[in-house]
């Protein structure tokens, strides 16, 4: 693989890469050159800005970190099952208990006060409509509140609907788990 070795002239025919590597060592054609005390001034602005940007101290954003977290929990572990769906033909149709877990955790990230940690899913077989029932674990946080127990029940009937028509499978059991409390 060759480098690319392209120079950028200026019209007195110095490169700009031989003004960067003079920044510090002026010459009096760098001084008196119109053209190369121009790059100068812009290359030495370059530098002091690129300094200014890596001596900052900056935290990154809550959305990225919930973004980052979000792809962390959603890492696919291939050993999992996978989760029949109803279709016009039985074993036509199905979704990974990842992404079954992802859309359970996504109805409970969006409730207000709760932020969804963990969540695993197990297949529990068909009911007699022939619809998947699974069962779930989910790990939450949740606002410090004095209304511990209606939030849960809120956040059991909204993951339920969520399975119900969000996926089309039964959630016939609902463990959850508050490991964590938080200050809004």
């Amino acid at each position: 693989m060759a480098l690319d070795q392209t120079t950028h002239d200026l019209p007195c025919g110095r490169s700009l890469e031989d003004v960067w590597d003079r920044l510090d060592a002026v010459t009096d054609h760098d001084l008196t050159c119109p053209h190369c005390s121009t790059a100068r001034g812009s290359l030495l602005a370059l530098r002091e800005a690129t300094r200014e940007l890596a001596a900052e101290e900056t935290e990154p954003s809550r959305d990225l970190t919930e973004r980052i977290m979000s792809a962390v929990r959603a890492d696919v572990r291939r050993h999992r099952g996978m989760v029949p769906l109803s279709a016009p033909e039985p074993g036509t149709l199905e979704v990974s208990e990842q992404a079954v877990a992802a859309v359970l955790r996504f109805a409970a990230d969006e409730m207000d006060g709760v932020r969804a940690r963990r969540c695993r899913v197990t297949t529990a077989g068909l009911d007699a409509d022939g619809r998947t029932r699974i069962e779930a674990e989910l790990t939450i946080a949740i606002a410090y509140r004095d209304d511990l127990a209606d939030v849960l029940t809120r956040l059991r009937d909204r993951v339920g609907a969520a399975c119900s028509s969000g996926i089309g499978v039964r959630l016939v059991r609902l463990d959850l788990t508050v490991d964590d409390f938080y200050d809004r």
